[in-house]
Formats: C-alpha cells, structure tokens, sequence
C-alpha cells in the first residue's frame, strides 16, 4: 500500500480525533465479525497476512509511535508483542519472517482484542490529557497517521480473506449479495473527456483542503509538471470489453506484451485475471469469485474489470489501440489532471455522491457498473487504476527521520502507481493525490485499468 508520514494539521478538538479514532477501530472489528478464528488465521499467499495480525499490527503501530513517546507512565501490553507485530522497521529491531504469520495461533484472538482494548484506553487518557503545545500536535498527527495506516490495513483485510476463501475448495463467501449489488445492468458507452493542462501542479496542497485534512509523505511536495494535450475514458474497462481481449488470443500473443510481462504469463500460466475461472453453464463460458461468493461472468460483465496486474493493463492497452488508435494507461500525473477537476476533488468525504454506493462501508465488495452521467465517471471507490508511472520521489522528496521513514522511501524501487481507491477502500482514505504502489504482476488487489489516448 501507499505508505503514510506526518503531512497533516491535526483535528481542531483532542474529541475529534477520538471521535475519529473510535469510528476507525470500531471499523476493523465489524470487518472481521463475519470471520471464524480459523478465518482469521489464514495465510493463503506471500503477499496477504493473517486478519488477525492485521488486528494486531495496527494496534502495534499506536502502542509503538504514539504511546510509548507521548503517554507517561505508558505500560506496554506485553513485552514479545514490542517484535512479535513489527512488520518491517529495521530500526526497532528484529521481526518474524512474513510467511511465518499465519503460525501465530497463540496469542490466541482474545488477547489481541484485549491488547486492542488496552490500546485503545491508553489512546482515550491521552486525548483527554493532551497539552496545548507542539508534543500535544504532534501526537495528534502520529494518531491521525495511525488511523489512516489502519484504513489501509483495512482494505488489505478484505482482499486478503478474499484470497484466502477463495483458495478454500469449498469456495465459501465472506457476505450475502445484496439485491443492489446483483442487478443486471448496461454499462454507458466508451466516451473520451479531453483535456489540455500545459504547466499545472501536482501533488498536495493544503490550501483548497480542510484544516484537517491529511497525506502521504510521497503526495508531497506539490511540484510543476507539463501535461500535453490528452484524453481520458470516461469510465474504467469492463469485464465484457476484457472478455473480448482474451476472446482475441490475447494471453498467447507475445506483441502485446512488455517482456518482463510475457515472462510472468508464460511462468505462471496466466489465461484470464484472478479469480476468474471457467464455467460450461455460464452464458459468457466464465464465472467469477468475489467476496459474495461465485458469480456468473454474465452477471458482472458490465462491471469494471479488476484483479489485473500492471502487466496485463498493459497487454490490453496495447490491444485495444487497434480500436481507438493511440490509446494506452495514463500517466499519474494525467489521471491526477484529470481527477482533480472532477467536482468535488481533491479532497473526499464519507459522504461524497461521486463515490457511489460501491463503497467498503456499504458492504458492496466488488465494483459496480458505471452511471449513464457526462464526464469522468467511476474515478475514486471501485477499482485501483494502473498507470504508466514507476513509483518514485516527487522532486525534493525527502523521507522523514527515525523509523517512520522507513514507512514509504524505501520502497521507490521496481513498483508502478495506482491511482483512485477501489469498492474495499474507506471512503474517508481516498483522494485526488494519493499514490498507491504494487509491483508489476501483482493481482490480489482489486486493480483495473482506464485507458488514455493523447490529443484531444
């Protein structure tokens, strides 16, 4: 995931950011209600973690970098828990291997609620008891850091028990589908929006934003970058348009593909995006397993594609240039423009209407169709957009001191960006200028794409 540092004006009141805190937490639990403590153990691939650790880990990053520093007479939950949790700051010490994390059956649950508990008492002293002075800031700043370090962890608890259930043979699903979210509609027509920026800024500001208002250390600093004249789709690829590109051989034609990304084809046996598998019944000959379950590909053809890997956004960007002559992924910086000049960004809010109803809170865990609405439609909560960006420093990135720089610059390497938030991202996590960052082939995210063509 994109990864936080300290670029925030903390909430005008210590009980906003308790309000906010309890919200947030109160958000992981419900999460993982409908999970057995079996589920919550389960590692099924490299890239996911237990849900438990997760519930562990979130709550070791407040202990950690707010607690022990600003709470006196802060008594740690218990002393292994120091290393048990730490993910990857070398800084503080030793850490498990990742791969080791599903053995983690003791501590059992109830002492990571309690740990949780005992956490989250220690954080409620603290707000009440905080100074008016520059320590009180800037643990109002660590904690709001610490809540959006848990949205993320949020949406990685969704898409990693959805990996997990679905390498379960029986398949099971983690929530019924609800009436909405099974209708059978039409995708609008492939549109383009033109856009022609020349010099314009990017990155954060906090000048249009809430006094608030909160980014990642890699959405800054705000620097001038050229634009050239260029469109954007209005809405992200379907399911049926991706159908038609692996209808088309385009699993097995090497001149669409980067060759790094040939390679991962070939080695891991790639013939559609994850979870997709083949079903004789279904019209379209496919079915799709999501987080309600196994779902005719007939169902959500008109769905936005998602689980692709930079490399196959790519291979069809390439693939579909034969119909829309020119076309390929956007730039960061181009869906940036772009977004940003949607009404209502850069700045999002839980109650947003351009976000729509495919949002994690509303327990539709799988994108949606896109609405029959002029513009850019589908731009922020259903799907990660691919672009063609290598994750890197804006000019004058600086990581900041001690361990929380650890949390974002050294991962500037071998990763491409994503922009927009997906229907598993909180809403209150998603805006214009967050970057988030995946290497190249990976798949378990819920990551699609959206074309670009330049000219207008």
């Amino acid at each position: 995931m994109s990864t936080p540092a300290l670029r925030s004006s903390p909430p005008s009141t210590s009980s906003d950011i308790l309000s906010r805190y309890c919200t947030v937490r109160a958000a992981s639990l419900a999460l993982t209600a409908p999970l057995s403590p079996e589920d919550l153990m389960v590692q099924s691939c490299a890239e996911a973690s237990p849900a438990k650790w997760h519930l562990a880990h979130t709550t070791w990053f407040f202990e950690t970098f707010v607690l022990r520093d600003s709470l006196p007479g802060y008594r740690d939950f218990h002393p292994d828990f120091h290393w048990l949790f730490n993910s990857y700051y070398n800084s503080l010490g030793d850490m498990p291997a990742k791969s080791l994390r599903s053995s983690f059956s003791r501590p059992p649950v109830a002492d990571i609620l309690a740990y949780r508990a005992h956490v989250d008492a220690a954080i409620r002293r603290l707000l009440e008891s905080l100074p008016d002075s520059a320590a009180g800031i800037q643990a109002c700043r660590r904690i709001r850091l610490g809540l959006e370090h848990e949205q993320q962890h949020q949406e990685l608890i969704a898409t990693d028990i959805k990996h997990a259930l679905f390498t379960n043979p029986l398949h099971p699903a983690y929530s019924a589908l609800s009436a909405e979210a099974s209708a059978d509609s039409i995708a609008p027509p492939l549109d383009w929006v033109a856009f022609s920026p020349g010099l314009t800024q990017i990155g954060f500001s906090p000048d249009p934003n809430p006094a608030d208002a909160f980014c990642f250390d890699n959405e800054t600093p705000r620097h001038s970058v050229y634009l050239a004249p260029f469109s954007l789709a209005t809405r992200p690829v379907t399911c049926a348009e991706y159908l038609a590109f692996m209808d088309d051989d385009g699993y097995t034609r090497p001149e669409l593909w980067l060759s790094e990304g040939w390679t991962v084809v070939r080695e891991q046996g790639w013939r559609a995006p994850l979870y997709w598998q083949p079903d004789p019944e279904a019209r379209s000959g496919w079915r799709i397993y999501t987080l309600h379950g196994w779902q005719p590909l007939d169902q959500l053809s008109e769905t936005p594609v998602c689980h692709l890997s930079f490399f196959e956004a790519a291979a069809y960007a390439q693939w579909a240039s034969r119909q829309h002559p020119g076309c390929r992924l956007p730039t960061e910086f181009e869906w940036e423009y772009a977004a940003s000049t949607t009404p209502g960004a850069p700045f999002m809010t839980a109650s947003a209407p351009w976000l729509g109803p495919n949002l994690l809170e509303a327990g539709n865990l799988h994108p949606t169709r896109a609405a029959a609405l002029p513009g850019l439609q589908q731009i922020y909560g259903d799907v990660w957009e691919w672009t063609a960006s290598a994750y890197t420093g804006y000019p004058g990135y600086r990581p900041l001191p001690g361990a929380l720089g650890e949390y974002n610059g050294k991962f500037m390497s071998s990763q491409m960006v994503l922009r927009g938030g997906s229907c598993a991202t909180p809403a209150t996590h998603i805006r214009a200028t967050y970057r988030n960052f995946f290497s190249p082939a990976t798949r378990w995210q819920f990551s699609g794409l959206r074309l670009a063509r330049d000219g207008d």
